[in-house]
C-alpha cells in the first residue's frame, strides 16, 4: 500500500531534522521525504497539517499479561493498545507464565504478536531458570530465538554471586542486562516510600536504600565483568546521581524512568488511593525534581510505561493488601508531553526518550524516520484537549491514578510497517 502523509510537522529526534513535509511510504518503508518520487500514486492521503510526525513509541518495558494471565489482558488487547498511544515497538520482561527462559515461549510470545499485527513485540530473556535466581537461564539459546536483552524481571537476584557469573555469562554473548534495583528484604518491609506520607497513613514505607543499594552493588558488578547493563524505573535523586557517576567514569550503563514517576510523588496517594500503589513507590518531590533532571542531562536516556494491566479486584481492599502497577500504555505520550507543556523538557529530547534512545538501548535499527526505514509512525495532535478517562482505554488494564487530567498530544494515526493500525475516531 502507498501512504502520503502530507503537510506535517516531520520530526526525527534521531538526527534533529524537524521541517514541514510531506512523507511518502510505500511496501513498509519510508521511501522519501520532501519532494514526490515520478510516478508515485497514493492510495491513501493523511492530511497532518498541524499534526506532528514522528517515529512510532518503543517502550522497553510492557506487559502483555500472555501467556499465563489471559484473564487480564492479552497480547491482542494490549497491543491495540499500544497502538492507540503511538507505540510501534514493545519489549516484554521475562515475568510472563512460564517464563521467557527457554525458546519455545519466545516463539509462542511471536506467534502471537505477528497475528495482532499492530506492534513489534520484542521479548526479554530470562536472567536464571524461572527466574529463581539459582541457575543461570540458556543465554545463548534466548539470544539465538530473538531475546533483545537478559533480566530477572521484578525478582532480584540475592545472592551476588548468582548475578556476577551471570553477568559475565551475558556479557561474552554480548547481550544486554536489564535490571529493576530494589534490596529484596528493604522492599519486603513496605508499599510506600517511607517518609512523612508513609507515617501519617501508617503505612509500611520502603526506604531509598533498598534502590540504592541495589544499584551500588550492581554498578561494583558492571565494572568487573564489563557486561553492558540498563536500569529500569529509577525512582530515587541517589540513584540518579550514582548512574550519572557511572556514566562519567565510562561504564556501559544507561537508564530509564517510568512516565507516571516523573510527574506524582508521594503526596499523590491521597487517601489510601491505591491507584497509586508501584513499585517502586512514590518517592518525594526532591526525587521526582532531580528524575526530571536526569531526563533533561540524559543521564535518563529512556522514558517507558512500564505498563502494568491489572483487574477491577485487585485494586480493591486495604492499601497494602492491592497489587502494584499501573495501566500506562495509553498515558505514556501525553504525560511525556506534558513535561513540555511544563517547560521541564524540549521537545525534541522528549521525543527520543521514546524514540530512537530506547532503539539504541535495545541495538535494534528502530526508532527514525528517514528515507529507507521502516514505516513506523506516529501522528500526534498537539492541540487536541482531552480528559483522560481510564474506562475508555483501549487496554484491558483500566488501572490509573491520571482519571480526569487534561492532556493535549493525542494520538491521531499510528502506522505500523507502513499499516494503518490506529485512527483516532
Amino acid at each position: 500500500m502507498k501512504i502520503r502523509i502530507k503537510n506535517g510537522r516531520v520530526i526525527d529526534p534521531a538526527s534533529q531534522f524537524d521541517a514541514r513535509q510531506d512523507v511518502y511510504i510505500s511496501d513498509g518503508k519510508v521511501i522519501a521525504i520532501g519532494e514526490q518520487l515520478d510516478g508515485f500514486e497514493a492510495d491513501k492521503t493523511i492530511d497532518a497539517t498541524g499534526l506532528i510526525v514522528c517515529p512510532g513509541l518503543i517502550d522497553l518495558s510492557v506487559r502483555l499479561r500472555e501467556p499465563g494471565q489471559e484473564h487480564t489482558a492479552t497480547i491482542l488487547t494490549e497491543t491495540k493498545a499500544a497502538a492507540a498511544g503511538g507505540i510501534t515497538t514493545v519489549c516484554v520482561p521475562p515475568d510472563t507464565a512460564p517464563v521467557i527462559d527457554n525458546p519455545t515461549v519466545v516463539e509462542l510470545i511471536e506467534d502471537r504478536a505477528k497475528k495482532s499485527g499492530r506492534s513489534m513485540v520484542l521479548t526479554m530473556g530470562a536472567m536464571t531458570q524461572n527466574l529463581n535466581s539459582e541457575l543461570l537461564a540458556e543465554m545463548a539459546r534466548l539470544k539465538a530465538a530473538g531475546c533483545v536483552g537478559i533480566s530477572n524481571g521484578l525478582s532480584p537476584i540475592k545472592n551476588s554471586v548468582i548475578l556476577q557469573r551471570a553477568m559475565a555469562y551475558a556479557a561474552t554473548l554480548d547481550m544486554t542486562v536489564f535490571i529493576t534495583p530494589a534490596d529484596p528484604w528493604l522492599q519486603s518491609q513496605g508499599c510506600v516510600h517511607d517518609g512523612a506520607v508513609s507515617s501519617r497513613l501508617g503505612l509500611g514505607g520502603i526506604a531509598e536504600s533498598a534502590e540504592t543499594i541495589a544499584v551500588s552493588r550492581d554498578l561494583i558488578l558492571i565494572e568487573q565483568t564489563g557486561v553492558r547493563a540498563h536500569f529500569h524505573n529509577l525512582s530515587t535523586a541517589k540513584a540518579v546521581k550514582l548512574i550519572r557517576d557511572a556514566q562519567n567514569r565510562g561504564l556501559p550503563v544507561t537508564a530509564d524512568v517510568s512516565a507516571h514517576h516523573l510527574h506524582l510523588s508521594e503526596h499523590d496517594l491521597g487517601n489510601y488511593d491505591a491507584l497509586s500503589h508501584v513499585l517502586p513507590p512514590f518517592r518525594s518531590i526532591r526525587d521526582r525534581e532531580q528524575l526530571q533532571q536526569g531526563v533533561r542531562d540524559g543521564v535518563i536516556s529512556a522514558i517507558s510505561s512500564h505498563h502494568q494491566p491489572l483487574d477491577k479486584d485487585d485494586k480493591l481492599g486495604p492499601f497494602a493488601e492491592t497489587k502494584p502497577g499501573i495501566s500506562g500504555l495509553e498515558t505514556l505520550l501525553p504525560l511525556t508531553m506534558k513535561l513540555v507543556e511544563d517547560d521541564e523538557v524540549n521537545l525534541h529530547t522528549a521525543l527520543a526518550a521514546l524514540t530512537c534512545n530506547p532503539a539504541d538501548i535495545l541495538g535494534i535499527d528502530s526508532g527514525q524516520l528517514k528515507v529507507g526505514a521502516t514505516a513506523d509512525i506516529c501522528l500526534i495532535d498537539p492541540d487536541s484537549e482531552y480528559e483522560c478517562q481510564p474506562l475508555n482505554f483501549v487496554s484491558a488494564g483500566k488501572n490509573s491514578p491520571f482519571e480526569g487530567w487534561l492532556f493535549n498530544h493525542q494520538v491521531s494515526h499510528t502506522l505500523f510497517h507502513g499499516r494503518l493500525v490506529h485512527e483516532r475516531d
